[in-house]
């Protein structure tokens, strides 16, 4: 009972992968309850010591899925008499055409657009609302995964993620100033070229125009997610950091 009193408690979406991966990892370090979300069920060979007890397979495309999802969530918080200290919305779609290219303004299909944000914008902020009274009691924060792509037109990343990933930006500026008289920060952040499995190809091109010349890490971003959802950014809401190299200056 003294552990589960004492540790703090995350809920992540998009867990199974990459930044999500490596998130997981950086927490459950600090001796956190990480409960994942995603559309795969619990893999055995998962990198930390939990198991299916902390695993939530949802769909976020379909709203009624969010819905039980947050139930569940509640659930399993009161059966360990566990607060909700951050929410970090990671769980992202990028639909890309047959070959791996971008998907333009004139080419996406508007039910794909549709399919994009649910998942990428609405999926973040029936969440945050969804459990807006635990986040409330533990004084917890919320981050919101953005995107080098919400800024400025990407090579890779088509129109649907980029405009997503742009209004999930606008969005946490509104949360950071609803959530913040109720103790709740919101901040978001927006990696740049990340090395992982589903880089595009073409992304050493890119690597040659930025000012680090290289990948970022899925373990540098999870620090900085870490050190959003810790006391050390206890006056930090509203904000957007960018992980990118330098690669917009």
């Amino acid at each position: 009972m003294a552990e589960t009193d004492t540790r703090k408690t995350l809920v992540l979406t998009g867990a199974s992968r990459g930044i999500g991966h490596a998130t997981v990892k950086r927490f459950s370090r600090e001796g956190w309850r990480v409960i994942t979300c995603s559309r795969q069920n619990f893999a055995e060979n998962c990198p930390w010591p939990a198991g299916p007890e902390d695993h939530i397979k949802v769909d976020l495309s379909s709203q009624e899925d969010v819905g039980i999802a947050i139930a569940e969530i509640r659930h399993r918080l009161e059966a360990n008499g566990d607060q909700l200290h951050a929410l970090v919305n990671n769980a992202a779609i990028s639909p890309k055409r047959d070959q791996g290219s971008r998907l333009n303004s004139l080419e996406t299909p508007m039910q794909l657009w549709r399919d994009v944000f649910q998942v990428n914008f609405f999926a973040p902020i029936m969440l945050a609302r969804g459990l807006f009274r635990e986040l409330t009691t533990a004084r917890g924060s919320v981050v919101n995964v953005t995107s080098i792509a919400g800024g400025r037109v990407h090579p890779f990343a088509g129109t649907a993620y980029a405009t997503s990933k742009a209004a999930l930006a606008s969005l946490t500026r509104e949360m950071a100033a609803d959530f913040g008289p109720h103790g709740v920060r919101v901040n978001a952040i927006a990696p740049g070229e990340i090395d992982t499995a589903i880089l595009s190809p073409g992304t050493d091109k890119i690597v040659e125009t930025i000012p680090l010349r290289r990948l970022g890490q899925t373990a540098e971003v999870a620090d900085i997610i870490f050190f959003l959802c810790s006391g050390q950014s206890s006056y930090v809401t509203g904000a957007e950091i960018h992980i990118n190299g330098g690669q917009h200056v």
